[in-house]
Parts: structure tokens; sequence; C-alpha cells
């Protein structure tokens, strides 16, 4: 009896993006790769193994129950052999290879990708590709390396460096508050037109905000909501209500007078963080890029860093690595 031939481990990367995306073309995307490489190399694949991995139709794939085993066992894999080469190669030490990094629209788009450029030129062996979303980003699951977030509700098993301290402030422009007043208290938030912004770390209309130390929830509403940070500041620089948002974007504006503080004593803890799993903890790629990134923000004014470990336990830093 003949046995299936041993897959080869590009093909098993290859078929865990496509699980991960359910489509050819997104996999194909985010390998950088073309839709006719991604179905050649599943083909290759299902044939060494002997069995059907995926049910193809012309909007998207699914898994058989085959596919669904395969997957397990190729992410296991390409993880061991991720941890064999960070172990016993020099990658631990020269900063080489793709790091994947994701990040939120706006401060992905004004802060990260310019750090990242800058980045790239620094460390030529290394190539970067940056994804922005406006939700929350499962980094190990999604195959991505690092996580720049705003926010600091993070997961317990994964590891955080602290790369900017933010936190985000209550505004509106002049002529709002001329016409509906200033509140003198959070509960009378309530009654405001508040731009609501569904982002990645919190709840969509509900605003938990630290006052004198407390922590209050409350419930917003008005006419205008978005999922996009610079709408909801264009309406609130039109006057049309009351914006909660970063001070790395708000202070230009408020310095410029375009925009007020409302309830300055109030704010809304939002640091930046850099979010990878545990299994990079010893990633030169990822050290090189945290440590980079961190320098960049405190360059840009976005305030220092610090190491915090987001479980229980005693955790070693990443070693120290010469470039």
């Amino acid at each position: 009896m003949k046995l299936p031939a041993t897959p080869e481990l590009d093909d098993l990367r290859v078929f865990c993006m496509v699980a991960r995306k359910s489509s050819f073309s997104a996999a194909a995307e985010a390998l950088s790769a073309s839709p006719a490489y991604v179905s050649k190399r599943m083909g290759v694949l299902e044939a060494s193994l002997g069995t059907r991995l995926l049910h193809r139709s012309t909007r998207r794939v699914a898994m058989t129950a085959a596919g669904e085993r395969v997957f397990a066992w190729a992410e296991k894999i390409l993880d061991d052999v991720g941890q064999l080469v960070e172990d016993v190669s020099s990658t631990r030490r020269i900063a080489r290879g793709t790091v994947r990094v994701s990040s939120s629209f706006g401060f992905g788009r004004k802060f990260v990708a310019p750090a990242l450029a800058a980045l790239s030129e620094r460390y030529p062996q290394l190539s970067v590709r940056l994804d922005l979303f406006d939700r929350v980003v499962d980094v190990a699951g999604e195959g991505f390396d690092l996580d720049v977030r705003i926010g600091d509700e993070i997961a317990g098993h994964l590891i955080a460096k602290r790369l900017a301290t933010n936190y985000r402030v209550l505004c509106a422009a002049p002529s709002y508050l001329a016409r509906h007043g200033v509140p003198r208290t959070v509960a009378e938030l309530e009654s405001h037109a508040c731009l609501a912004i569904k982002e990645r770390d919190h709840p969509f209309g509900v605003w938990r905000l630290e006052a004198g130390g407390e922590t209050v929830a409350v419930k917003v509403t008005g006419p205008l909501s978005t999922n996009h940070g610079e709408a909801a500041v264009q309406w609130a620089l039109a006057g049309r209500g009351i914006v909660l948002r970063s001070i790395w974007d708000a202070q230009p504006l408020l310095d410029e007078g375009r925009l007020q503080r409302v309830l300055p004593e109030v704010i809304q803890p939002a640091n930046v963080w850099a979010v990878f799993p545990e299994r990079l903890a010893q990633s030169a790629k990822v050290k090189v890029c945290v440590d980079f990134l961190a320098e960049a923000f405190a360059r840009a004014g976005l305030g220092g860093a610090g190491f915090a470990v987001h479980d229980d336990r005693e955790s070693e830093p990443i070693e120290s690595i010469s470039i």
C-alpha cells in the first residue's frame, strides 16, 4: 500500500491562510501571491494527503471534516517549526523575514505606517506587512505577529508592551456648547448629542469614563454615529455633538481652539500597546519591531513606554539582541 506523500511546509502555510480567510483570493492577497498559485498549492496538498480538505464554491471555501483535522495539525506543526528556527538559528539575533502587523485605521495610518516605513529602511532584511482594521484582531488565529492597539483591555493569554501613554478626552466645538450648554456632570452627557464611534476595544454607545478615581459607565445617544474616528471628529468640528477621542488626535484641535474640552477632569485610559502571542516572546523580528515602534512613538511625543505582561504569572523580558 502506498503511503501518502509528506506535505510541504509551504503548502501547509497556504492552507492555513485559506482556512482563516475562507477565500482563495483573500488568502492570496495576504500571502502576496496569485489566486492561481494558492489554488495550485491546495491541489498539491490534497493530492499528497489523498483527501479533500476544502469545499469550494463561487463565493467562499469551507473546510471538510478532514480539513478541520489537518488545520489543527498544520497550525501546531508550523508553530513548532517556527519555534525550532527561533531557538537554533541566527534569526534569534538578527531581525529577518516577514513581520505581519495589524492596527486600527486612524492610529495605524497616522503613526504606525510611517514608523514601519522607517523600520524597513533601517533593517533591510526585514519585510513588513501592515493591515488596518476597525475591529479587535485575533493575533495568533489570524496569522499576525504583532497588533498595535489602543485600549487597556487585553486578553490574558497575550503578551503586551506599552508603547505610549494615551487617554481619551471629551470635547466639542465652541459652537455646539454655545447652543446646548456645557455639561457639568457625567450624567448630563445622556441629554446631549454624543458622537458614538464603534471602536475596537469598547462597547458601542457606552462610554466608560474615569472621574476622581472612580469608573463610571454612561449610555450615550445622538443623531450621528460611525465606525470611523475621523468622521466623528469632523462632525464635532461642525458643531454636531460631543466626541470622545484620543488625546493624540484631539490635542492639536484643542490647541487651535477648534475644539474645547468637556468635563476636563474626566478621561478614558486608552494606552497604546504592542500585543503578540507568547510563542513569539523570544522572536528577534518582533522585539526589533516593538522596540522601534516605542522609540518612534516617543519621538512623535506620544509618551513613555514600559513592559506589561497581561497575565498573573512572572514573565521574563524579551532578551537583548545585537543587530
